[in-house]
């Protein structure tokens, strides 16, 4: 009798959120029901209604809209971030733990220095370098993830890279460029894809906590961690104004992290 197997609710829970949280997105990017920066002094602090599913905020702005645009804002950010940190921690991964050599050694000793601190500390002191603003938050934030990638890449490099397919493809021919991209990358992506999930939540958390602080997305343009600090004088007379920018946040890290635990469960019973 075939053994049926157990369902990974990890995975099917990370895609419905995933998947929610995705479509509001998309939403926000063609239509809010209100321009996210108008202000209206009629409406300010106004509470839930059916012009206004979300309320206003102290400016008079619609919130519901501000979410649809702020987490747009948010997830962009987040996902240009981990791209910069994957593409360039591929690329110094793979060559370090394939050719090895004193090479490796230096870069490695570097990134063991540069890994020892937190990734947002690492981005507040580019920050502090390179002055606020969107822009400037995604290449701090970019330099901050290269490290952790690194290490998981160069890892993976150096158990492959004596296999028996890489052995092959060498005797084959192969130049060390296509084994290393062509042949090795797509046996890391296992390891990796859980990687830049986790990577992808850390990188929303850092751009709440550094547009939080205002040093990230500068007004009037709406972010999820923006409107939290714009809230933070309100949080007893209108809870509202702060839970809903704090709720998708919530929703939109729990989704990528049950779908990266989703991920490990899947390829450990594969």
């Amino acid at each position: 009798m075939k053994r049926e197997k157990k369902k990974n609710w990890n995975l099917i829970l990370g895609v419905a959120l995933t998947a929610l949280v995705t479509a509001f997105m998309l939403a926000g990017l063609v239509y809010t029901p209100y321009d996210p920066t108008a202000m209206d002094g009629e409406v300010k602090l106004a509470g839930m209604s059916l012009s206004h599913p979300f309320g206003c905020d102290n400016f008079g702005r619609d919130i519901l809209s501000r979410v649809m645009k702020g987490s747009g804002t948010t997830f962009a950010i987040a996902f240009t971030t981990i791209s910069i940190g994957t593409v360039c921690g591929v690329a110094l991964g793979a060559l370090t733990g394939y050719f090895g050599g004193l090479v490796d050694e230096i870069l490695m000793r570097i990134i063991d220095v540069v890994f020892a601190f937190p990734n947002i500390l690492l981005a507040l002191v580019f920050i502090s370098l390179l002055g606020p603003g969107k822009g400037n938050v995604i290449i701090s934030l970019g330099i901050a993830f290269i490290p952790s990638f690194a290490r998981i890449v160069r890892g993976e490099y150096i158990r492959c890279k004596e296999m028996d397919y890489v052995k092959l493809a060498r005797l084959a021919g192969a130049g060390p460029l296509r084994i290393m991209f062509v042949h090795i990358l797509p046996n890391t992506v296992q390891v990796l894809l859980p990687a830049v999930m986790i990577g992808f939540n850390n990188a929303v958390l850092a751009e709440a906590g550094m547009s939080y602080l205002g040093i990230g997305v500068q007004p009037p343009e709406a972010s999820l961690g923006r409107m939290l600090s714009e809230a933070q004088s309100y949080l007893f007379s209108y809870p509202g104004f702060a839970l809903f920018p704090g709720a998708f946040i919530v929703l939109m890290v729990l989704g990528f992290s049950l779908l990266a635990e989703g991920l490990k469960a899947r390829e450990g019973r594969g």
